[in-house]
């Protein structure tokens, strides 16, 4: 049977742009009737994503999936790690948590395990695809990780994949960062690497001309493209790293509804308010401190890998007293997942799966008390806004869907509104008031209508009229991989990318 051909995209550090221009691939070569798959080994990431039978892998490669166009599985991300603290993770494996281990444990005895996983996972979507793009992480040239890398130049070799090295010049030391990597790999390594792209850049290309030529000559590697940098790029992410920037744009005061999501420092799933943020009424704000709350009309608390922790957090920074004086005075509050057991009177974790505290006093916003258990939930589910608050009428029986990764159970304590209806079974919680709610529900923004239908309520506590027009979000993520593909093939030198990709095949570059 005919294996699928490979590319792979390494970087000179994190957040270089790898899991984009791995994204921007995969959707050029889709667009050119290759059958595409993304691939990346060993993902580290808290912004996981769900795929159709339940399980859960890194949040890019499912974002790459779907700019395939196709369903994301575990082999495309067989490990995921999930860390929990400064020197543990969580460690799932094809979708399901393996156990939590320490880092030296997770390298010293598990990654010789984990070679015939991501092998396997490999070897299965190269019998079902044309192309396979992979993904590094991080560095190639990290020399204390390098005896262990299941992830960069090591799976290239298994892969027999040539390697596209990408470099930031955002940040500075472009040539540096290039030349220094090269230097540190191994010569068998720098063979691998077939192309170099410069990636972010802002400024007249003419000026950086001859450091190009330098570097070409230096190396004797082509620079296959530099990549200007493009803004309101509208592609989930999943490092937390773009927090910062969202953190460093000023608020658009001419927007009329100010949200402003906790930044937990164990934040995870933050994509979840990406439609927000493309609401034309909406300025969408990441907060860690109390003197960057201000007044939102919105404050949202998301999801957490360790909730009691977080949950301190709030409480030592004074965050949570801030929150209770706007809501006092009138905001909105809202919890996703970790933060909707925050909402609750009490959390409990005798067995401590995710914190030393084996009790924390909750918020006290709902009367509602949280469990954690070793078993984790992780499915996709569908159903309606069971919400009867009189505040609610427009939302009430709305088609809603999203899915749940979490490990906690959370009962009433006493009657509570219910926010949603899945399977028969109540979910979630409004407060007396209408102006709070909970859910474990990951995705419930991304519903169109019912995001228009919330903002648009709280458009009327504001006295302000409602807006009736609904924002496709699926549509803009649609437009947004086609923008992507076009910015990155007009500067990219696709006919050599093909050239290096089929260089040891029989079949024509284009099809």
């Amino acid at each position: 049977m005919k294996r699928a051909v490979t590319i792979m995209v390494q970087g000179t550090a994190s957040d270089v742009g790898k899991s984009v221009l791995t994204t921007a691939l995969c959707r050029i070569f889709i667009q050119d009737d290759w059958k595409t798959a993304p691939f990346k080994s060993q993902n580290m990431a808290l912004n996981s994503y769900v795929t159709l039978d339940g399980k859960e892998i890194g949040r890019a490669q499912g974002v790459q999936a779907e700019a395939c166009g196709i369903a994301a599985t575990t082999d495309m991300n067989p490990i995921l790690i999930k860390p929990t603290g400064d020197m543990k993770a969580q460690i799932v494996v094809h979708g399901k948590p393996l156990e939590e281990m320490s880092a030296w444990r997770y390298r010293e005895e598990y990654i010789p395990l984990a070679e015939g996983i991501v092998t396997d996972a490999l070897d299965r979507l190269r019998e079902e695809y044309d192309i396979v793009v992979l993904e590094g992480a991080g560095s190639p040239a990290e020399i204390n990780l390098k005896d262990r890398d299941i992830v960069n130049m090591r799976m290239a070799e298994w892969a027999d994949a040539p390697v596209l090295l990408v470099a930031d010049i955002d940040r500075g030391g472009v040539f540096a960062s290039i030349v220094g990597t090269m230097e540190l790999l191994e010569e068998d390594e720098r063979s691998r690497v077939k192309g170099f792209i410069i990636n972010k850049f802002r400024g007249d290309i003419s000026l950086l001309q001859s450091g190009l030529d330098w570097l070409e000559e230096r190396t004797g590697i082509p620079v296959l493209g530099v990549i200007p940098y493009l803004p309101r790029l509208d592609i989930e992410s999943e490092d937390s790293v773009v927090l910062e920037k969202l953190q460093e744009q000023e608020g658009n005061e001419d927007k009329e509804i100010d949200i402003a999501v906790i930044r937990l420092p164990r934040i995870s799933n933050f994509t979840d308010f990406d439609p927000l943020s493309a609401e034309p009424d909406v300025c969408l704000r990441y907060v860690e401190s109390a003197d960057q709350l201000g007044q939102p009309d919105i404050i949202i608390i998301p999801g957490s890998k360790n909730t009691l922790d977080d949950l301190l957090f709030l409480k030592q920074s004074g965050m949570a007293k801030a929150i209770a004086k706007r809501v006092s005075e009138g905001s909105f509050l809202v919890g996703i997942c970790g933060g909707y057991q925050m909402l609750g009177h009490r959390l409990y974790d005798p067995q401590q799966v995710e914190s030393v505290h084996g009790e924390v006093v909750g918020l006290g916003y709902l009367p509602l008390d949280t469990t954690f258990y070793t078993e984790k939930r992780t499915e996709r589910v569908s159903g309606t806004i069971a919400a009867s608050h009189p505040n609610w009428p427009s939302a009430q029986g709305q088609a809603i869907e999203g899915y749940e990764i979490h490990m906690g159970q959370t009962t009433p304590l006493s009657q509570v509104h219910p926010l949603l209806s899945i399977n028969g079974q109540s979910e979630g919680a409004i407060s007396e008031n209408g102006r709070i709610f909970g859910t474990y529900l990951h995705g419930i923004f991304h519903n169109d209508t019912f995001r228009r239908q919330y903002l648009n309520m709280v458009r009327a506590c504001n006295d302000l009229t409602p807006i009736n027009d609904i924002l496709s979000f699926r549509s803009r993520q649609i437009e947004a991989f086609d923008r992507l593909a076009d910015h990155v093939r007009n500067h990219l030198d696709m006919e050599q990318v093909y050239h290096i990709l089929f260089a040891n095949q029989s079949e024509p570059a284009i099809k």
